[in-house]
């Protein structure tokens, strides 16, 4: 059976942990950010995990991750 091909946005955007969870960063900051507070900013630099909803999904685009 051929290898299969990992996602390549998915590749940049997600790291495994050591649980076997998935890791990504949060939205929102890229740009707008005058009005955003500086707590709500600082909140925003935090990674984050992945939903358990979305957890599947991000398994079969990262097949060997």
């Amino acid at each position: 059976m051929p290898k299969m091909k990992s996602n390549s946005s998915a590749k940049k955007r997600f790291k495994k942990t050591g649980k076997g969870k998935y890791k990504r960063k949060k939205a929102g900051k890229k740009h707008i950010l005058t009005k955003k507070t500086p707590k709500r900013k600082r909140d925003l630099r935090k990674a984050t995990l992945v939903d358990k909803a979305d957890e599947k999904a991000v398994k079969q685009m990262l097949p060997y991750k």
